[in-house]
């Protein structure tokens, strides 16, 4: 069962006054905002334009899938309580916007869930700019859909691009973008769920990180993300994820992982290793574990993907060889390799529980997670909150650094990316 997160919120200029609604519908598997919704209803009271937008809101869920569970988070206490049975609803104006929120879903279907206002900010953005319309004397509503927010983009054809999987899927997905693309995309290569709260707040609540986040969180856990070393498909840029040789490292990939040992050991914080089952990472860690004097722990979540009839070949033979599924994959974070490989919306579902998993196995401690590209950008993705084309728009070196701090308050904060001066 798919598993759907609505923030809704609604705001009335003078109560009774000027009002407007805004709802968000999230996927809470990987956090990708799937529709939004926003409308100016005239003159009404703040508790109707609430439970205005959370009527929305549920329409908007129930038309994407109405088998879908769905976690509604308010920062309107009456609105939750109430449809939560446990206030009882009784001014009469409640009373139909009530039923009709209860008549959208079965009610096995949702929960309800209170939020402070700074967590429910792309809501009450959408309020806000539909408040702002009617007072601009138009009557405004907007509605995007999960097709409108993840179309794709039209092909423009540049030649082969040059690389691996990591550099040609990249600079393809650019050309789809109309942009320049990274030099390496998914190479060797590379990319919640329960009700999935972080994802949400990375999406709504960004507003309460970093600079302005003001309550002391204590230690956060912090993962130090490591791809690891070349191995001989590297240089000859193939696609090389869990489903193909699972090759070893080369003489390369060996001699940076003896490097990346050494840059770590001089931090001194790493207090714990966590590796992908596949060799390429378990010698990389065993490297960097034997200069720290640590363990290995071997974690299934952290593979990369797995990418069918593609594995082994580079970008430009998967092209010539399989046309419309490159296509369709480089169109869609839902698309499959051909052969029944793994979807980067896959991976995210994969990659997020497993990191909410070793949140609270190793809360306020620093571990090293050596992985592949495809899991670390994701954890990247999801931290910052950022649409799934994001993938293809990040660099990732064999053996480079990258660090994510999660806090006890479920945000999340991207402190290095890509680093590679110990490789110099």
């Amino acid at each position: 069962m798919r598993e759907f997160i609505v923030e809704a919120d609604g705001g009335s200029r003078g109560n009774p006054g000027p009002a407007g609604y805004g709802s968000v519908v999230i996927d809470a598997a990987t956090g990708e905002t799937l529709a939004e919704v926003a409308e100016y209803i005239g003159i009404a009271t703040n508790n109707v334009a609430e439970y205005r937008g959370l009527v929305a809101g549920l329409r908007a869920a129930h038309a994407l899938d109405p088998t879908a569970s769905v976690h509604v988070r308010m920062d309107s206490k009456l609105v939750v309580e109430q449809m939560s049975g446990r206030w009882k609803i009784k001014h009469p104006d409640m009373r139909p916007l009530a039923a009709e929120a209860a008549s959208v879903l079965p009610a096995s279907q949702v929960t309800y869930e209170w939020i402070p206002r700074e967590r429910n900010k792309h809501a009450d953005r959408l309020a806000n700019e539909a408040m702002d319309a009617g007072k601009r004397g138009k009557q405004w509503e907007a509605s995007r859909s999960t097709a409108e927010l993840d179309a794709p983009r039209p092909r423009v054809d540049r030649g082969a691009p040059p690389g691996d999987a990591a550099a040609g899927a990249a600079k393809a997905r650019a050309a789809l973008a109309g942009t320049r693309g990274s030099t390496d995309a998914r190479g060797d290569t590379g990319t919640r769920g329960s009700t999935d709260t972080r994802a949400a707040q990375n999406v709504a609540g960004t507003a309460s990180q970093g600079w302005s986040a003001a309550p002391d969180l204590g230690a956060p856990a912090t993962f130090v993300l490591l791809r690891h070393g070349e191995t001989a498909l590297t240089p000859e840029k193939r696609f090389s994820g869990s489903g193909g040789s699972d090759p070893e490292l080369s003489a390369a990939g060996r001699a940076q992982a003896e490097r990346v040992a050494t840059a770590l050991a001089a931090r001194g914080t790493v207090q714990a290793i966590v590796s992908s089952p596949l060799k390429r990472c378990q010698e990389t860690a065993r490297t960097v574990a034997a200069r720290l004097g640590l363990d290995v722990t071997i974690e299934e979540g952290l593979r990369e993907t797995d990418f069918g009839a593609w594995e082994g070949l580079t970008f430009g033979e998967v092209r010539e060889r399989y046309p419309d599924d490159m296509n369709a994959w480089l169109a869609s974070s839902k698309a499959e390799p051909t052969g029944g490989g793994e979807s980067f919306a896959a991976v995210a579902r994969r990659v997020a529980t497993t990191r909410d998993r070793l949140v609270g196995q190793y809360a306020g401690r620093t571990v090293l997670l050596v992985t592949h590209v495809t899991p670390i950008k994701t954890f990247v993705r999801l931290a910052l909150g950022a649409p799934p084309e994001s993938l293809f728009r990040m660099e990732l070196s064999a053996a480079s650094l990258s660090a994510v701090a999660y806090y006890g308050d479920g945000n999340a904060s991207v402190r290095l990316l890509n680093e590679t001066a110990h490789l110099r």
